[in-house]
């Protein structure tokens, strides 16, 4: 048996969010803006969004604090912050951690009883405020999820699972992503490769997330290398957006595995990029698939023409880290205690 879930309307594009605007209005008449510091700035997502909320005749109140690897901190100081203001819905502008940010802060806004650590128990509430989100990079897929991930007050990153955080609606324009530099297009694409692959080898899996997943991994697998020889390409980068955005749905399906529970600590501690560290272990945990499912395996060896270490180098992966005994104990103990476990 399996189900398939994906609520999102995702509208696809350039210029897709001035085509499109008036499914803002449907949400109301105050929008909370949750962004980064920068990069939103610089790409021109957020002054489109802003015109086109302008346009509409809708307040907005933003919100631009939101760092890389979003802490319950910032999470309690932006709903302390922007509750007072009333507003109606969010939207998550920006790459995974302005969108993961904008779904936990949705949250606590509609349930004015809870604190940050209540989002890791879904059964205290069933809403939020309705949700929309404007991806910047090409690789989180977090506009297609009911996922976000957050560091707790140790460092640690969690994840939390809600379909109340399922955005309403995401405006995904490939242009956003052309000012990226190319350390970013590789992390962001080998996060979204990690997506494709750990779903489609997922025990949660079903035919119609290994159909998106299979594709997704063609896609990237001819059109990573080539946007990191043109990044100006157009094409290019329009395919990677929508790579990454069918990645997106495949895990909303399937969760993701072993590889993302043992990136996170080299995310966290270690300054490694998000997509790189799930990478760095990607290769290992597909050999280990190979024991329960071989098919598979070589199923996305032939799609991906070649294995996961070979494509890797293909495109410039390089990731080294010092590790001590104590770290490496300590986070494989964590690692095998998360939920990714349960779809590895």
């Amino acid at each position: 048996m399996w189900s398939f879930h994906s609520p999102t309307k995702i509208f696809f594009g350039e210029h897709v969010l001035d085509k499109e605007k008036h499914s803002l209005a449907l949400l109301g008449k105050r929008c909370l803006v949750v962004t980064g510091r920068t990069s939103s700035k610089t790409n021109g997502s957020l002054q489109e969004l802003l015109e086109a909320l302008e346009s509409l005749d809708i307040e907005y109140v933003i919100w631009d604090q939101i760092g890389e690897n979003p802490t319950f901190e910032q999470i309690e100081e932006a709903v302390e912050m922007t509750r007072k203001e009333k507003t109606d819905f969010v939207v998550g502008v920006g790459g995974g951690s302005p969108m993961d940010a904008s779904k936990a802060i949705a949250v606590l806004l509609k349930n004015q009883n809870l604190n940050v650590e209540d989002l890791y128990r879904s059964e205290t509430y069933s809403e939020a405020l309705p949700i929309c989100t404007i991806p910047t990079t090409s690789g989180t897929g977090s506009e297609t999820t009911q996922y976000s991930v957050l560091t707790d007050r140790e460092g640690f990153k969690k994840g939390l699972s809600s379909t109340a955080i399922f955005p309403r609606f995401s405006f995904v324009d490939y242009r956003y992503t052309v000012t990226m530099s190319e350390e970013l297009t590789r992390a962001t694409g080998l996060d979204a490769l990690s997506h494709a692959v750990e779903g489609f080898i997922s025990k949660r899996s079903s035919l119609i997330s290994d159909a998106i997943a299979l594709k997704s991994i063609e896609i990237i697998r001819d059109y990573l290398p080539r946007v990191l020889s043109e990044p100006n390409n157009k094409e290019f980068r329009e395919n990677m957006m929508i790579a990454s955005t069918m990645a997106g749905i495949v895990i909303s399906q399937t969760g993701t595995t072993m590889a993302h529970a043992l990136g996170y600590p080299l995310s966290t501690f270690k300054s490694v990029k998000h997509g790189e560290a799930n990478a760095a272990f990607l290769h290992n945990v597909v050999e280990l698939a190979r024991k329960e499912v071989p098919q598979k395996v070589e199923m996305l060896y032939r799609v991906l023409q070649s294995d996961i270490s070979e494509f890797l180098l293909k495109v410039g992966f390089h990731v080294q880290v010092k590790l001590n005994e104590d770290e490496i104990k300590t986070w494989t103990k964590r690692a095998l205690r998360a939920s990714h476990m349960k779809s590895t």
